[in-house]
């Protein structure tokens, strides 16, 4: 976990500090920086971080991060959709359950998707009232109720 967040921070101060046009030319400065990481942990870091791109006025587009005000909005959104939404949670193995109200499935996995849990390989939101969370491996229904509770305050099961 820790190198990971230092690479996040890296990744950060690498976009911030350089015309970054591409993942390729991301992960040569991560490397540089002693961070050798795929290209599929390198998406992930990049849609957890919201990065975008942007028109470099030229001809070309760059990565560019969120402003902190953005970022906290759009994170405070999220999780008033899952609060509005979600009714119980339950879990066996590697398979989280959570039951929704009618119409809530697509914001609900959308809140979970986007909170930026390592502990969730991805989400599948049911036809109106149900999401599945597959989990990683390792990972218990305790260990994914337990993050939910440290990104949502409010949460309760």
């Amino acid at each position: 976990m820790k190198e990971r967040l230092a690479r996040l921070k890296a990744v950060r101060k690498l976009i911030k500090t350089y015309r970054i046009e591409s993942q390729e030319i991301l992960l040569g400065q991560l490397e540089k920086e002693g961070f050798l990481v795929t290209q599929a942990t390198l998406s992930r870091d990049l849609k957890l971080l919201k990065v975008g791109k942007i028109s470099d006025g030229h001809s070309g587009y760059v990565y560019s991060l969120p402003e902190d005000d953005e970022r906290l909005e759009a994170e405070r959104t999220y999780i008033h959709d899952f609060l509005r939404g979600y009714i119980s949670i339950d879990w066996s193995g590697s398979l989280v359950v959570i039951k929704t109200y009618s119409g809530h499935s697509d914001s609900v996995a959308l809140a979970v998707d986007n909170l930026g849990l390592d502990d969730v390989m991805g989400t599948i939101s049911g036809r109106d009232n149900t999401v599945f969370v597959a989990l990683r491996e390792g990972v218990t229904g305790e260990d994914f109720m337990a993050h939910m509770k440290e990104n949502i305050p409010e949460f309760e099961e």
